[in-house]
This record gives structure tokens, C-alpha cells and sequence, in this order.
């Protein structure tokens, strides 16, 4: 069967509405993602070929389902190269030191004498990007510093606060 250019449209809606079905169980059952999806990148691949078509029916099943082996192939080659996404999860993070921020804001009663150690700046900027959690641009847009005088200003507080952390005695119990 020649399809002829007027003839292809219909040819091809008449093998969409016939085989489409089986294209995407087969996808389905081969174990690809998303078989709709890739069921109708068989049928993109179909349509450019259907001038050429010889065999009749027979010939147009067999290259309709010769394209759907090969994007199934594609799927899993895909897959395969494609790294595992793991999101993550904050309940199974056993770091061995916590970060300075988790040990202010889960201690909020030692939390204003800690920061009433640290230099008035240094209060600030932990309060707005750690407490009120303000972007690097806000806190300097409120503190009339630059983004990168801010970055730094946090890198320091936060180290100032690391060392007072370090320096409670362990009989006092948890600051």
C-alpha cells in the first residue's frame, strides 16, 4: 500500500485510531514511564514515513510496532543513564554537629542570652535571615549594606555563635 501525500492524513488517522490501543499496552507491559506519552512520539515518528510505506496493512502494523519497540528501547536506555532523585528527607539526616541555626531556634529561651553576646549588627543579621528568614537582598536593602558585606556579616555571627555555643560548660546542660 503507496500512500499518496493528499492520503497520508487519513491513513494515519485510521492507524492511530487502530493501533494506538495496543501500541500503548504494549509500551505499557514493556514497562516504559509513560506509555501515552511515548505511544504518541510513535505515532510522530509514523507520519514522515507514511509516503514511503509499502506491505499494506501488515507493512504499516510492522512498522508502527517496529518504531514502538525502538522508543521503548530509548525509554529504558534513558532511564537507565538518568541518576536516582532521592528528596530530601530532614528525619533522616543524622549529621554528627548540628548547624548553629537549629541549635538558636530549638533552644529559644538561651536563644536572647546568646544573642545578646553578639554585636548589634550580628543580632541583626541573624535575626532577619535565620529567625525572619529574609533573602541576602532584603537584609541588606534593611541594613544598608551590601549583599556581600551581609553574606559575610552572617559567616561571622554565626561563627561568633558557634564558639559561645562551645563554651558552655556541659553541667549546665543544653543551651
Amino acid at each position: 500500500m503507496k500512500a499518496s501525500a493528499t492520503g497520508n492524513a487519513s491513513v494515519f488517522n485510521d492507524a492511530f485510531r487502530e493501533y494506538s490501543p495496543g501500541v500503548c499496552a504494549y509500551l505499557r507491559t514493556r514497562g516504559v514511564e509513560d506509555p501515552e506519552a511515548v505511544t504518541q512520539d510513535v505515532f510522530l515518528a509514523l507520519y514522515p514515513r507514511l509516503s514511503d510505506l509499502r506491505g499494506g496493512p501488515d507493512g504499516l502494523r510492522t512498522l508502527i510496532f517496529t518504531i514502538a519497540h525502538a522508543r521503548a528501547v530509548d525509554s529504558h536506555r534513558r532511564r537507565a543513564r538518568t541518576p536516582v532523585s532521592i528528596e530530601y528527607d530532614p528525619s533522616q539526616d543524622f549529621r554528627l554537629t548540628p548547624s548553629a541555626e537549629d541549635q538558636v531556634l530549638d533552644n529559644t529561651t538561651d536563644a536572647h542570652a546568646l544573642l545578646e553576646n553578639l554585636s548589634e549588627d550580628y543580632r541583626d543579621v541573624l535575626a532577619l535571615r535565620i529567625i525572619a528568614e529574609l533573602s541576602l537582598e532584603n537584609t541588606a536593602r534593611i541594613m544598608n549594606k551590601s549583599p556581600g558585606a551581609i553574606k559575610q556579616l552572617q559567616r561571622r555571627a554565626l561563627s561568633r555563635l558557634k564558639e559561645s555555643l562551645q563554651q558552655v560548660p556541659k553541667g549546665q546542660g543544653k543551651v
